[in-house]
This record gives structure tokens, sequence and C-alpha cells, in this order.
């Protein structure tokens, strides 16, 4: 097969994988899913001493991880959300605390107005993650250039634990997470336990 079928093949299975995704995450949404997560990952494996944090805004259905943001505040971490820019672009990150005004982004996104950072331990949105630490995002390709720009960043999917599927189709520019947090413990990549 070229090239080209297989690419063609890849995406129409990564976008009826991304319809079947977003209907089973809807059903997981649980308001004290976010505090969870955040408790875990704080208790077990936060990230380090004055570790530069870029997280996300939630947005359709996305775990929350305001708390965890506001905490992570708390502790003395410097924050930033990110951009979405045209596409084709990477995301930008600009700095951010709790408080701060948002405006309206591409794809329903928000984002701050601040200075851009450059982040060292990035939380990425996800609607599904294996144990390999593939995960799905939106077809956009967004996070996939941006954590291959900021490669020497640690990459942790932020999910619903009912969110690890067997496996995610994969495609040689999708970049792989190092651990994943959920409400229900941490997978790290490469291990087969659960914080």
């Amino acid at each position: 097969m070229r090239e080209a079928d297989v690419q063609l093949e890849l995406r129409a299975v990564k976008s009826a994988f991304r319809t079947t995704c977003r209907a089973r995450r809807a059903a997981m949404v649980h308001p004290d899913a976010g505090k969870r997560l955040a408790a875990t990952l704080l208790a077990n494996q936060p990230p380090p001493p004055s570790a530069v944090i870029g997280g996300f805004w939630p947005i359709d259905n996305e775990i929350d991880v305001r708390v965890l943001l506001e905490t992570l505040h708390v502790r003395g971490h410097p924050l930033a959300l990110p951009e979405t820019l045209s596409p084709g672009e990477a995301l930008i990150f600009r700095a951010w605390q709790p408080g701060d005004e948002l405006v309206a982004g591409r794809f329903g996104t928000w984002h701050p107005t601040g200075p851009i950072l450059q982040p060292d331990f990035i939380l990425v949105p996800l609607l599904a993650f294996d144990r390999a630490g593939n995960r799905l995002g939106y077809g956009a390709g967004y996070y996939d250039r941006t954590l291959s720009e900021l490669a020497g960043a640690y990459h942790l999917g932020c999910g619903y634990a009912a969110q690890e599927v067997p496996r995610v189709p994969t495609g040689p520019h999708d970049q792989r997470l190092h651990a994943v947090a959920t409400e229900a413990g941490v997978v790290n990549i490469g291990k087969q336990d659960d914080l």
C-alpha cells in the first residue's frame, strides 16, 4: 500500500475512534474527578519544585485540572496556559495565575494574555490513552507539534481512568506521554503499577 493511502486510512481510523471516545467521555464526567486527580498526583508524584507548569483550561468534558493548577500556584509553581495559533503551528504558553482574565481562542479554548513562558512540565488533555504512552487528541496536531518542540519537558496526560484503551492508533508524528494522571491514580508509562 502506498504511504499516502496508509496515511489516509490512519486518519479515517483515528477520526472514527475520536467520535467514539468523545461520546464515551461525556458519560465519565464527575464533579470530584479533578479534585481526586490533584490529590493523587500531588501526594504521590508531584512536579519538581519550581517547575514551570503548562496547564490547560478544560473544555468539552475534559477532566477539570483547575484545582491542580490552583494548588500548584499556592506551592509556588509558575503557571502558563496554551494559546492555539494558526493551523500547522505549535501552541505557545502564556503566564497565568488564578484570577487572571482569559480570552476566547480557537476551537472553544481560553487563554491568558500574559508573557510567553516555556513550560518544563506539561499537562496534556486527551480523548484516550494506552499503557504505551500513546494519546488520542482532537486531530489538529497542536499538542504533537508542541511536545515535539518541547521534548525535554515532562509530558503528563490528564484524563479519566476510563479513557484508557488497549491501544491508541498512532502515526509517525504522534508524541508519547511520560505518564497519565487520572482520578484513580497515575499510570507511569512502561510500568504496570498505578500510584
